[in-house]
């Protein structure tokens, strides 16, 4: 049973070994920090926290460093979530607000994230699931090419361009964008799907190759769903801190390459009492991701459709700055699509 002054020699050991990259000895901890007891005295907690697992001496350092159990239970226990400062609030506002459509503030959010933690960002993208049509467009590129544009209640804006046989009358692609519109409005994915291949649901036209073509692009517009997909920034950040890594750090970079495995990962993660979901060390081990810690929080667009934004790095990384900077991005994301 770890003391109350055991746990808090565990918080000093993994901020000071987060903030040096250094192991930690009770004479240091005595100089930096106001315990009011001697070496000798943390000595002793520092071989307790020892025995528990906690923490362990790297080669033959005198000092001590925090072990993946450590910083579980820094994390679970005794990780503060340090408000952002006013100038990182109105860095996101800012940054964020500034994007035009779904694509464009995701990338943005992965860049501001990084930019906050110094961390890879990621971010996957929101299930159409549950979001509605609200527009279909047809845009005239050239005579025989158009871009079928559906835009969706939660801001996602979906673009394929068509190749068409013949040139398509005006009047005709007038008519078509009219019942496109009336035919697929206010139903869900799933439901325009259904009704892009029922029969006669958009009546006769005369151009009705062309028209196949575009309802068939529309079906598979409609069809897709990009929550497989996430966007991501900051691998230099990575290589950055490559001394954190005991091995090489390609193993890492080519399971962040495989979204498949974050994916994985992300839908297996627990939220805690902060509203963050934080998965250390050995947890990440059956992903190929043993050395590096995943913080993930969740967000919501406007359909109420979830999905995951985080960032991941070593183990070795501020936990508490990092929780905060990706629980203010995920509600602030949330916010900001539930209002397009």
């Amino acid at each position: 049973m770890v003391s109350d002054r055991g746990l808090e020699v565990l918080r000093v050991i993994v901020q000071d070994y987060v903030a040096s990259r250094e192991p930690v000895g009770s004479k240091s901890i005595v100089d930096r920090h106001s315990f009011g007891v001697s070496a000798a005295t943390i000595r002793n907690d520092m071989a307790l926290l020892e025995e528990e697992e906690l923490i362990a001496a790297p080669h033959t350092s005198s000092g001590r460093i925090p072990t993946d159990k450590g910083y579980r239970l820094f994390v679970d226990h005794l990780a503060d979530l340090r408000p952002l400062s006013a100038a990182q609030r109105q860095a996101i506002e800012t940054f964020l607000g500034q994007s035009a459509d779904l694509d464009e503030v995701l990338a943005r959010s992965v860049r501001l994230l990084s930019h906050l933690t110094h961390q890879v960002a990621l971010v996957q993208y929101p299930s159409l699931s549950r979001a509605k049509v609200r527009h279909v467009e047809l845009v005239p590129l050239s005579e025989t090419r158009l871009l079928s544009v559906l835009i969706t209640d939660a801001g996602r804006v979906e673009q394929r361009i068509v190749d068409l046989p013949r040139q398509l009358d005006e009047p005709v692609l007038a008519e078509l964008r009219t019942r496109l519109n009336h035919a697929l409005v206010g139903l869900s994915m799933s439901e325009a799907a259904a009704a892009l291949t029922g029969a006669g649901v958009l009546g006769p036209f005369e151009q009705q190759e062309a028209v196949d073509l575009i309802t068939g692009t529309l079906h598979d517009q409609v069809g897709a769903n990009r929550q497989d997909r996430l966007v991501m920034a900051g691998a230099a950040n990575l290589v950055r801190t490559e001394e954190d890594f005991t091995g090489s750090i390609y193993p890492v970079l080519e399971a962040i390459e495989e979204q498949v495995v974050l994916l994985r990962l992300f839908g297996e993660m627990a939220t805690d009492q902060h509203g963050v979901s934080v998965s250390i060390g050995r947890e990440n081990a059956p992903f190929g991701l043993a050395e590096t810690s995943v913080l993930t929080s969740g967000y919501s667009s406007q359909g109420g459709n979830l999905a995951r934004l985080g960032v991941l790095g070593p183990t070795r990384m501020d936990y508490s700055n990092n929780m905060a900077a990706v629980r203010a991005v995920a509600r602030y994301l949330s916010r900001l699509l539930g209002e397009n």
